[in-house]
């Protein structure tokens, strides 16, 4: 096993009482399991210095001191250099243990507050310690006689064997700080005691437990960790006998190491706490699952431009309209900061809003433009808008400076879809054009940002031309009859990105277009007369028998004679009646009426009033949206 030689530093000529340390090899070896990358640079590293019978000076006591001086400068240099390098909680406090553990002591046990306090927080409720992380020596044992022995592999140390090795957050045992006690004295103090100390011996029982006393004879420094505010933890040096007792400079040197640990525990506690709040406004702006619209498939992806800035302003939705219809939208914001999520929040309301108004694609496209500009100046967005008709097989794209969406055919062969590419959102006084194209069933539409086509190794036309071939590439691997599944496809697309290529974030949107068959829908106008409701009754029962839906009867004809009833009541033009089966059954009611009906609970006396009521106890779900000529009213029922 490899070794490397123990840091010790010898004793001063004042402390010699303590005894002589116990016998030992001519070199102490231990092993050492750590990464290469983990071991400090040459000459950051602290070199056993030369003990005083080994060189002509051995008598010069004053030289030595200044030797061992400048030994833990150096030390103190290296270690302080590793736990600044730390970004998060447990880097930093890895980087304590390992570069103390066997530099300056043979065990450390690392205590942090529980909740750890964060910033101007106040901390509710009594302080509780739990220890988060231990570190020790594992290249000598002694027994109780006080001979050094090399343990056999995998045995344990019995110094504080009842503590664990790397505790979890969970498992580890909660120290309460009693108010006034030992423990919260030497806390208060802030600077690192010596383990014999009157203040150390009674504080440290209460510290470890009663079960984890320090083994005899071992040396010991408790010191606290201090943050910014206040004392966030603690952290207990010890040594075996066999080394040399700690001196009066080795508190300094603990002061340091405690000091820098607190303050980077301080710095990965708030840098933890903003990442959350990123993640969760990241999170909050995009959509938490997507729909299940009738006739279409969906899938979608996410990447942040990097870890360190998990926020940006890409964007994808998919919004449920009227008549089986879905919106699909691709968006972004310029730049990837908070700033750029905000706006990008904002336009995705607006969004979604707009696409309950159930306007044209261009029409959305230029509100959204209209918006970018009364959120400020610079607030530039590109944008993808397109609505698709599973009915139909068709769809409407309008794009606002975006990246062309890529078609995936069935047959295996993928196109890049052109449409005018419009100006960005925020320009300004420009027109969108939309344009209306064919959506066969068993079609891939891809919308992305430019994240995934565009870096500073590639134009955006490369990228896309990238895209496409790996796109038919994936469709090759399931045939030409079969179109691959939307999950690996988005995995697979996602490849394409090489080692410099994340400049930017990546939002991913794909829709399989099933459709809905012609023989799944049953379509009528129907004339406001008295007599439509009896003739919508008819109607939905001969559709529910050519389906071989006869369960069903009677619960239609019901809850159509209401809908049918109301819109009948005001509507001036002929009304809609649409019934579509797929993995249930839907039934749609349009007039030329813009007010929605509402729920209410109709009084003994009323003799109206119960249709939506019926409506809403039968149906699994029912809604109403309003339409630029009037509105829709739906309700669906589960396939028996």
């Amino acid at each position: 096993m490899e070794t490397q030689r123990v840091t010790e530093y010898p004793t001063t000529p004042h402390q010699s009482a303590a005894g002589p340390p116990a016998a030992r090899p001519a070199e102490k070896a231990i092993p050492h399991a750590r990464a290469e990358a983990d071991v400090p640079p040459e000459d950051s590293r602290v070199r056993e210095p030369e003990r005083p019978e080994d060189g002509p000076g051995a008598g010069n006591g004053a030289s030595e001191h200044t030797r061992r001086g400048g030994d833990r400068l150096r030390f103190v240099g290296a270690a302080t250099r590793r736990i600044a390098r730390g970004v998060d909680l447990d880097e930093t406090v890895l980087g304590l243990c390992r570069s103390t553990v066997p530099a300056f002591a043979d065990v450390i046990l690392v205590y942090l507050r529980d909740p750890l306090p964060v910033g101007d927080e106040r901390p509710i409720g009594p302080v509780r310690l739990r220890l988060r992380r231990t570190d020790r020596l594992l290249g000598h044992a002694e027994d109780p006689e006080g001979t050094v022995h090399v343990p056999a592999p995998g045995a344990r140390l019995p110094l504080l064997s009842g503590v664990a090795e790397q505790p979890s957050a969970g498992a580890a045992e909660l120290t309460e700080i009693r108010s006034g006690g030992p423990l919260a004295e030497v806390l208060r103090g802030v600077r690192p005691v010596f383990g014999d100390s009157p203040a150390a011996v009674a504080a440290l029982p209460e510290l470890l437990g009663p079960a984890r006393d320090v083994p005899s004879g071992h040396r010991a420094i408790l010191a606290p960790l201090r943050g910014r505010r206040r004392v966030i933890g603690a952290a207990v040096f010890l040594r075996r006998p066999d080394r040399y007792a700690f001196e009066p400079d080795d508190l300094l040197v603990a002061a340091q190491l405690a000091t820098h640990t607190a303050l980077g525990v301080d710095k990965a506690a708030l840098y933890g706490r903003e990442a959350s709040i990123a993640d969760e406004l990241q999170r909050t702006m995009l959509p938490d699952q997507l729909p299940r619209p009738t006739g279409v498939q969906l899938a979608s992806r996410y990447l942040p431009a990097a870890e360190s800035a998990r926020v940006g302003g890409d964007w994808y939705d998919a919004i449920p309209l009227p008549g089986s219809r879905v919106a699909l939208v691709v968006g972004d914001v310029m730049g990837h900061s908070m700033t750029s999520a905000a706006i990008m929040g904002q336009l995705r309301t607006t969004t979604q809003t707009l696409a309950g108004l159930d306007l044209p694609p261009q029409e959305v496209l230029h509100h959204l433009d209209e918006q970018a500009q009364r959120l400020g100046q610079d607030r530039m967005a590109t944008c993808l808008y397109a609505v698709y008709d599973p009915v139909a097989h068709r769809m409407i794209i309008a794009n606002a400076g975006h990246p062309p969406p890529v078609m995936l055919h069935r047959g295996g062969r993928a196109e890049v879809l052109r449409i005018p590419a419009g100006a960005p959102i925020g320009v300004g006084g420009v027109d969108f054009q939309a344009v209306e194209l064919d959506a066969p069933a068993g079609a891939t539409l891809l919308l992305y940002t430019d994240g995934l086509v565009e870096s500073r190794q590639r134009d955006v036309w490369t990228g896309i031309e990238q895209l496409r071939e790996k796109m038919m590439e994936t469709a090759r691997l399931t045939g030409p009859d079969t179109p691959p599944p939307l999950e690996p496809l988005c995995d697979e697309v996602l490849d394409i990105l090489g080692p410099g290529d994340r400049d930017d974030d990546i939002a991913l949107l794909a829709a399989r277009f099933d459709g809905i068959a012609p023989s799944d829908v049953a379509y009528w106008y129907l004339d406001p007369r008295a007599q439509t409701a009896g003739q919508a009754r008819r109607l939905a029962r001969r559709a529910l028998a050519r389906w071989g839906l006869e369960e069903l009867t009677e619960s239609v004809e019901l809850l159509v004679s209401e809908v049918v009833t109301n819109a009948v009541r005001y509507a001036e033009r002929p009304i809609t009646l649409r019934l579509l089966r797929t993995h249930s059954l839907r039934c749609e009611v349009g007039d030329d009426v813009p007010q929605l009906p509402r729920l209410r609970q109709a009084r003994v006396t009323d003799e109206g009033g119960r249709g939506l009521y019926l409506v809403n106890r039968l149906a699994r779900r029912w809604g109403a949206t309003r339409l630029s000529t009037g509105k829709v009213v739906w309700f669906e029922l589960p396939l028996p």
